[in-house]
């Protein structure tokens, strides 16, 4: 093991320790897997968590292995079912239950996603309100889930039903784990499903604090299943296992296609809510302090690193060195800095290979001609004991389309600014991308707002505005960006299979010998 940050590894037993006991459980050991209402260490490897601040080793915990998957996946097997066995407006009050379950660990919670994935204390803290929004949200769908009835051509009664499909695994990201995990958990359980959700290796534990707290405030044990570990293990495990019935996964576009293979061997759907290289577009007629404002937090709000981040900002050439002007000097003022300061507007970046692949990308776009505005390198006023991953917010002009920096996703707070001259120069620059995931537009025109929005391949666009999400929408993208919807209740039906009954109202049954008995 590397040498330990003493500082942050007492930080965060203690409160991986207040979680447990506000939980009413002992917690003397990393909190690695939830299965079946009840901690189980790993079985496998051993994995280390280095952290974000100083690059020096955080915490260890053991790879959950595939027999705690095949534990996890049994014990959501027999909760669902006691789950669909309650009425819906019962399952609805549970959810609820659950949602107020989470008030007063809002501090440690934030405190304990802010530690292990270097993120701003802030940040955390809204990440937090927004995880118990989600599930008072679907709670409030568990019994408005309405059926159909199909006015056949015959004398059947044909209704159609939303059933859930069993039990789903789930797969989420470093850069978002608390928020991603009640993201997929709320609209999975008011479908009634059962969960295993495997977080990154790198931000284990704020989704097993997370599952623990809901699942003790009555939801049925084993409904919700937490297992740790690497993808080529735990992870595997997961995708391969039989009693999966759908996978949903929210990560890279690399990971995503062997998500989705892995689903097609076995026939079972999946969602994928992947990366992007949104366009964030500026007319001249733009209010400039507004898009400027947008802009910035469209791309260094979580260091940049968010798959809706603005990392392409489009505008108009007959302002473009404005808003360049403006933007680096905005950039140049970020508060960066420790994650636990409460002024800290941008923290480190989460881990040490993501922070190499964004400082390469930055440096093989300056050999090519591109100009470095701000940032490109680590703030030169971190504290003392700040020796992790930090970079300051970098601006680049004088990039290309061919350039991979304009292709390809960077995921740290790095944007480029290109120019355009006319609206149709705009949109086709904006869809000039594999990725599909959002998009915005700044102007006073509102015609072209519109217009130029129903031209732009993103599955969220946003006029005069960025990064505006809420439970209630439904999220996800085209391309490489992945497919299916999150949030919302496009995202509550990814979650349910229609089935169609028929019953015969005939005196007589009329049992044909072909498809169909006619009218």
């Amino acid at each position: 093991m590397n040498a330990l940050n003493t500082t942050a590894v007492d930080r965060l037993t203690k409160l991986l320790a207040t979680l447990g006991m506000q939980a009413g459980m002992n917690v003397d050991t990393p909190l690695s897997n939830w299965v079946g209402g009840e901690l189980a260490p790993g079985q496998g490897e051993r994995i280390e968590l280095l952290d974000p601040v100083t690059g020096l080793a955080l915490i260890e915990y053991r790879d959950a292995g595939a027999e705690r998957v095949a534990s996890a996946v049994e014990a959501a097997t027999l909760a669902q079912q006691e789950w669909m066995s309650l009425t819906a407006s019962e399952r609805g009050r549970r959810m609820t239950t659950a949602a107020w379950a989470l008030r007063g660990h809002e501090e440690t919670l934030a405190q304990l996603e802010s530690v292990v994935a270097g993120k701003p204390i802030r940040d955390c803290r809204g990440e937090v309100n927004k995880v118990r929004e989600m599930f008072e949200y679907y709670a409030g769908w568990c019994d408005k889930q309405h059926g159909d009835v199909i006015p056949v051509p015959t004398s059947h009664l044909n209704y159609v039903r939303h059933v859930p499909y069993g039990v789903v695994g789930q797969i989420t990201p470093w850069n978002a784990p608390m928020f991603t995990c009640a993201w997929q958990l709320a609209p999975a359980i008011a479908a009634g499903n059962g969960v295993v959700l495997k977080p990154s290796e790198m931000t284990p534990f704020s989704s097993v604090a997370i599952a623990m707290l809901l699942e003790r405030s009555g939801l049925p044990k084993g409904l919700i299943n937490i297992v740790n570990g690497v993808g080529p293990t735990t992870g595997a495990a997961l995708t391969g296992h039989d009693g999966i019935s759908k996978l949903v996964f929210v990560g890279s576009p690399e990971s995503g296609r062997r998500i989705a293979q892995a689903g097609a061997e076995r026939l079972v759907p999946s969602v994928l809510e992947l990366g992007g290289k949104s366009a964030n577009i500026v007319f001249d007629d733009a209010r400039l302090d507004d898009a400027v404002a947008g802009a910035q937090a469209a791309i260094f709000a979580a260091a940049g690193q968010s798959c809706v981040a603005g990392s392409r900002l489009l505008v108009q050439r007959e302002v473009f060195e404005v808003v360049c002007e403006r933007l680096a000097r905005a950039a140049s003022e970020i508060r960066v800095g420790l994650p636990s300061d409460e002024a800290t507007q941008m923290g480190p970046i989460q881990n040490a290979k993501q922070y190499r692949h964004i400082t390469a990308m930055i440096d093989t776009a300056r050999q090519h001609g591109a100009r470095l505005l701000c940032g490109g390198q680590r703030p030169a006023d971190l504290p003392a004991d700040a020796e992790g991953y930090f970079l300051a917010p970098t601006v680049l002009a004088d990039v290309t389309e061919e350039m991979a920096i304009a292709r390809e996703e960077v995921f740290g707070p790095v944007v480029v600014v290109m120019p355009f001259d006319s609206e149709e120069d705009a949109v086709r620059l904006a869809n000039a991308t594999r990725f599909g995931l959002a998009g915005a537009v700044w102007t006073q025109d509102p015609a072209r707002a519109h217009r130029v929005a129903a031209r732009l391949r993103a599955g969220t666009v946003w006029i005069n505005s960025y990064k505006a999400i809420n439970v209630m929408s439904p999220f996800g993208g085209f391309g490489d960006s992945g497919f299916g919807r999150s949030s919302g209740l496009e995202g509550l039906k990814e979650y349910t299979v229609a089935q169609s009954v028929w019953v015969e109202t005939a005196p007589t049954a009329s049992v044909a010998m072909g498809y169909g008995s006619g009218a």
